[in-house]
């Protein structure tokens, strides 16, 4: 396939890098900086440096934009989309991506499917792109209303590149379950760091610190955005964990050690059991 990747930051750049290690097929890069284009050109992540006119030469189309960036982008181009290509973001939230681009692509005879992969660094850009970002990830796609073969077609290139698995999802679980699993995350870890005591860690941490603090280091421009689209669904997650929080804290103001005993024990119990 010609393929087509708009945006090389660190997941589009590694897409880019992935598919020309692992497969035969042909990419084309589509970025706003030139040095960026120029840069992956050089060292073998693309075969061509494109405009946005390059996609009506593409099989495929991978957005690796921010999601209000990538929808702009399918708006302003969708006349030049060849009736057979398939179109793909690579956003962690779905609820404002995939009904409009459904939409665009029924209107105008191309194939939409939402996808998300399930790999990252604390670090972002081309710089910190990587072939072998995906080895062992998990590939989630939204198939809206793309036909088996299409689908067929976008998995079996995620399983080329070093994903592990494809999970298959609807909008409305893909962003529940990532406002859990993703952000939820983000969020403690800031709220975390913002602590007076972290300027001072040093000395006092180790691996609970790290694993607590890791995913502070965020991209906020991006994730600002994820969180505010995805607003309902992780505003519910936020309320359960502060609710938790008030659990084990009301434990240990009243001094409940038999409380806290089972509060903590059926903490281990639900790990141990999802760790099987």
């Amino acid at each position: 396939m010609k393929i087509a990747v708009v945006g090389l930051g660190i997941i589009g750049g590694s897409m880019a890098m992935a598919i020309k290690k692992y497969t035969e097929h042909y990419v084309i890069g589509i970025n706003r900086t030139r040095a960026t284009l120029e840069k992956a050109l050089e060292c073998g992540a693309i075969d061509e440096i494109g405009e946005e006119d390059s996609i009506r030469n593409a099989d495929l189309i991978i957005l690796g934009l921010y999601p209000a960036l990538a929808v702009d982008f399918i708006k302003r181009n969708c006349d030049k989309i060849k009736k057979d290509t398939i179109v793909t973001d690579t956003s962690g939230i779905k609820a404002a991506i995939c009904p409009e681009l459904d939409k665009i692509a029924e209107e105008n005879g191309f194939t939409f499917i939402g996808s998300h992969p399930m790999a990252g660094k604390e670090t972002n850009g081309f710089d910190s792109a990587d072939a072998d970002l995906f080895f062992g990830a998990s590939f989630i796609v939204v198939p809206g209303n793309a036909s088996c073969d299409k689908v067929r077609t976008l998995c079996r290139l995620a399983m080329d590149i070093g994903f592990s698995g494809v999970r298959l999802t609807t909008t409305e679980e893909h962003d529940r379950m990532i406002a859990y699993t993703s952000q939820l995350p983000h969020v403690l870890a800031c709220a975390y760091v913002l602590s007076p005591q972290c300027p001072n860690h040093k000395g006092f941490s180790a691996g609970s610190y790290r694993d607590v603090s890791r995913v502070a280091k965020i991209n906020a421009t991006l994730w600002s955005e994820l969180f505010i689209e995805n607003r309902e669904p992780l505003i519910a997650e936020i309320d359960t964990l502060i609710n938790n929080l008030e659990l084990i804290k009301n434990g240990i103001e009243a001094k409940d050690t038999d409380g806290l005993i089972k509060t903590l024990g059926r903490c281990r119990q639900i790990k141990e059991q999802l760790d099987e």
